[in-house]
C-alpha cells in the first residue's frame, strides 16, 4: 500500500462552502493533503499533525458564540508551532486585524474577495520557494562542514608526515 508523503494544509474556517471551495481550488494546483475545519479550536487540538500551512479565517464563531477568533488561534499556534506558516484570510478589511495578524506572526493577510484565491496561489507559491530555499541553504551549510573538516584532516595529516620525515 503507497503511503501519500505529501504535507498537510489545514483550512479553518466556520462557512463549509468557502472551506470547500478553496479546497478544491488548492487542489488542482498544489500537492498537499488538506484537512478542514469548521472551529479554530479543534483546529488546534489537531496540531500535532504538523501541518506546513493553515489557512485561517478571523470570524470562526458561526457555530459556537463563544468561540476564538483566527487572532486568538493564530496566536496559540505560533506560539506552540512557531515553524508553521499561517494564513490569514478573511471578509474583515479592518486594518487593525490586519495588523494583528501580522503581529501575531501571520505569514499573509488576504481579504475575500474575487482575487483571494488567486492571491492565495501565490502566497502558497512564496512559501514553498521559501521552504525550498531554506533547504538549500542548510544542505549548503552542511557541505560547507564537511569540506573544512576534509580540510583540516588534510592539513593535519601533512603536518604528521611532514613532522615525521615524510615529503610531500
Amino acid at each position: 500500500m503507497a503511503t501519500n508523503t505529501a504535507a498537510t494544509i489545514f483550512l479553518v474556517d466556520d462557512e463549509p462552502i468557502q472551506n470547500e471551495m478553496l479546497k478544491d481550488y488548492l487542489a488542482v494546483r498544489f500537492n498537499y493533503n488538506y484537512q478542514l475545519f469548521d472551529n479554530g479550536e479543534v483546529a488546534l487540538s489537531s496540531m500535532n499533525q504538523n501541518p506546513a500551512i493553515v489557512i485561517l479565517d478571523y470570524h470562526l464563531n458561526a457555530h459556537k458564540p463563544d468561540a476564538k477568533n483566527g487572532v486568538q488561534i493564530l496566536a496559540a499556534i505560533k506560539d506552540q508551532y512557531p515553524s508553521t506558516e499561517v494564513i490569514m484570510m478573511s471578509g474583515q478589511d479592518k486594518i487593525q486585524v490586519a495588523v494583528d495578524s501580522m503581529k501575531y506572526g501571520a505569514y499573509d493577510y488576504i481579504v475575500k474577495g474575487e482575487t483571494a484565491f488567486n492571491r492565495m496561489g501565490n502566497t502558497i507559491k512564496r512559501i514553498n520557494e521559501l521552504g525550498e530555499a531554506k533547504f538549500a541553504y542548510e544542505a549548503s551549510k552542511k557541505s560547507i562542514r564537511f569540506l573544512i573538516i576534509a580540510m583540516v584532516c588534510v592539513i593535519i595529516l601533512s603536518v604528521v608526515l611532514l613532522l615525521n620525515g615524510y615529503r610531500l
